[in-house]
């Protein structure tokens, strides 16, 4: 790791107990909007919410969305918190159908109406405000930073029983090697793929979204690529735990990081090999300028 990037871990990681909510509603300077891309989360989308809600309650969140592409009652469940909740569908349905996680991000900024911007996965067990506050805190504190990941302890669960570590197995076998590999001033990124991030809008109107689940690690490249790594931050979040995906249904998560990485390489000149081409939405502010 260069020293340059010792610095950066040094100077923009933080942890969430820095940055108390009630301090962040009262100091902010805009407002904020919460966002939850979900499919089939009927089972965690309400104990998230309840605490969101919460946080709106104290003042530092303005709005709430659900972005929900479900069978079960994931929307029903959300509406019944008062949230506003869109059918990925019904969003910017001039793209065709939406097309993962990635493309209800994109398609959930058109009606995402803060200045600072909050992502979270809509499957995490055990949620905490502090993803909230702790993903904010950089934003709302440091004027210079205007891209925050979060990062976590990720336990792995067989069963009954609940091992320290193992979880994030595609992070640590193929996403953090290949920044290690091709992007070494982002090295310092604990977990390239979490789905805990925050931005100010403005930056993200400026970035492509890749569809699937490769849109995690590509808005971090992007990021870095358009504001520079000294306005990236990270933010320890302590714990992190959802459900497991047995090892053989981890390769197409693989491959779409791969190719999310890939796309950015030949986009950079650096990889001339054929690669599956990727699908990803262009940044909001160009397709609205276009139509």
């Amino acid at each position: 790791m260069s020293s340059r990037t010792s610095a950066w871990r040094r100077t923009n990681t933080f942890r969430h107990s820095q940055f108390q909510p009630q301090r962040l509603a009262a100091e902010r300077d805009g407002t904020v909007s919460v966002c939850l891309p979900a499919r089939d989360e009927e089972r965690t989308i309400g104990t998230i919410l309840e605490q969101l809600v919460g946080l709106g309650e104290l003042g530092l969140v303005d709005q709430i969305v659900v972005v929900d592409h479900s069978t079960d009652r994931t929307a029903a469940v959300a509406r019944g918190f008062g949230v506003e909740v869109y059918d990925q569908m019904a969003l910017m349905p001039e793209f065709g159908p939406a097309l993962g996680k990635g493309d209800a991000m994109w398609r959930g900024l058109t009606v995402l109406r803060g200045d600072y911007v909050c992502y979270l996965d809509a499957d995490s067990e055990d949620f905490g405000r502090h993803f909230v506050s702790g993903l904010l805190g950089p934003l709302l504190t440091r004027p210079e930073i205007t891209f925050v990941k979060g990062f976590y302890r990720r336990p792995f669960r067989v069963g009954d029983l609940i091992f320290p570590d193992g979880g994030g197995r595609v992070t640590e076998l193929t996403a953090r090697p290949l920044l290690d590999l091709f992007y070494p001033e982002l090295a310092a990124v604990e977990q390239p793929l979490a789905g805990e991030v925050a931005a100010r809008r403005d930056l993200l109107t400026q970035l492509p979204f890749v569809t699937g689940y490769g849109v995690d690690i590509g808005l971090l490249i992007d990021a870095h690529r358009v504001a520079g790594l000294d306005a990236l931050a990270q933010v320890d979040l302590e714990m992190r735990q959802n459900a497991h995906q047995p090892l053989r249904q981890l390769r197409p998560m693989a491959s779409a990081v791969l190719q999310a990485v890939s796309s950015r390489l030949v986009r950079e000149g650096r990889l001339r090999a054929p690669v599956p081409e990727v699908v990803e939405r262009p940044p909001l502010a160009r397709a609205r300028a276009a139509a």
